[in-house]
């Protein structure tokens, strides 16, 4: 039977938050790919905003139902999205040297996208029946590890290091808020110190490293691997106070600033809004990141409550690299900005993600 209470309890304020930062995206795109009169993917924000339309409708399907029963699903979402990484390995879509697509008739999916969710469930779902006062141990953090490692080698292997990192920033998220032993995070770090310089001198392929590299000193490689950062960063510096106004950012007309509508996307709204125009999408992100935060606090269950972490980590991670990314301060690995880049695996995988968030806000009046 219907509870009516689900409707009082219905929560209008995330609803309007991500309407209003997808709406901001759609004039973006459409800026970013129809300032020149050379472009021939003049229509990249109307697929957007069908991208959008399905993400909505993903959204909705992701908060009918009880947000208690991921729980019991969570197993059988991670092995389909594993499955869908090999999938990828083995007839994915190839593209500028990567291979992170599938086509599935007319649409293209990336499913390292949708793997973040099924990480944050299936942890969610392992912390909530273990989580104590003292800490989790070493020996109990080896099946989250697992969990992790599995995705993160099938997305490297793609290679995609961005989504790969983003995954263990958000899983790390998680962990630290469910607690760690101290001995177990002592050990946990001097590990990963070991791990990162091995992964420098053994793993890394010569474009990732350069891209490191070029972080730390753009001007080594001005119209190489340093481009990217060099023009993102005169794009934000000239749009000042106001901006330039819509579709009159020179360095979006006139093609300097690389991969516009997705990674630097960001820099079109800096260079055409200047800083007022940043702040706003800033502030408006902070308000989601709050909002997030407050779902998990307001929770009566653990499950429910490291979900809700899980998705506002995701959200974070995902605007915190992205902006560092854009102003320099980060390597360029390809992350995009929630609801407001172009890229339908990454929008519908935001708005399954806020539909979590929307399940878990209107039940929190029932008690576990």
């Amino acid at each position: 039977m219907f509870d009516r209470r689900l409707i009082q309890y219905f929560d209008w304020w995330l609803i309007g938050l991500t309407l209003m930062i997808g709406v901001i995206g759609f004039a973006l795109i459409y800026s970013a790919v129809n300032a020149d009169d050379i472009t021939t993917q003049n229509d990249l924000h109307v697929k957007q905003m069908i991208w959008f339309a399905i993400g909505l409708a993903a959204m909705v399907c992701t908060f009918i139902f009880n947000y208690r029963n991921l729980d019991q699903w969570g197993g059988g979402i991670y092995l389909v999205s594993i499955i869908l990484l090999i999938c990828v390995l083995l007839y994915g879509k190839h593209v500028a040297g990567s291979r992170r697509w599938l086509a599935m008739g007319p649409l293209t999916l990336q499913p390292s996208e949708l793997v973040k969710i099924s990480v944050i469930i299936i942890l969610a779902k392992y912390y909530s029946k273990r989580a104590s006062i003292r800490g989790f141990t070493l020996k109990e953090l080896l099946v989250p590890m697992f969990i992790v490692v599995i995705p993160f080698l099938l997305i490297v292997k793609q290679p995609d290091l961005g989504t790969a990192l983003l995954i263990v920033l958000i899983a790390s998220s998680i962990t630290v808020y469910v607690k760690i032993e101290r001995r177990s995070m002592a050990w946990l770090i001097g590990s990963g110190a070991i791990l990162v310089s091995l992964a420098w001198f053994f793993f890394l392929k010569g474009y990732q490293k350069q891209r490191i590299l070029t972080f730390l000193d753009p001007d080594r490689d001005p119209l190489g691997a340093g481009y990217h950062i060099i023009q993102s960063k005169i794009a934000i510096g000239s749009g000042m106070l106001f901006g330039k106004g819509f579709l009159k950012g020179t360095q979006n007309a006139l093609s300097f600033l690389p991969e516009q509508h997705t990674d630097f996307i960001l820099s079109v709204l800096a260079e055409e809004w200047g800083f007022t125009g940043t702040a706003i999408i800033l502030i408006l992100y902070l308000f989601l990141l709050i909002w997030g935060l407050n779902i998990a606090h307001g929770c009566r269950d653990t499950f429910g409550t490291i979900l809700a972490v899980g998705v506002t980590a995701m959200i974070f991670w995902q605007v915190f690299i992205n902006i560092g990314m854009v102003m320099g301060l980060m390597p360029v690995v390809g992350v995009t900005l929630p609801l407001i880049s172009y890229g339908g695996s990454s929008v519908v995988t935001s708005l399954i993600g806020i539909g979590i968030l929307m399940n878990i806000s209107m039940r929190r009046f029932m008690v576990e």
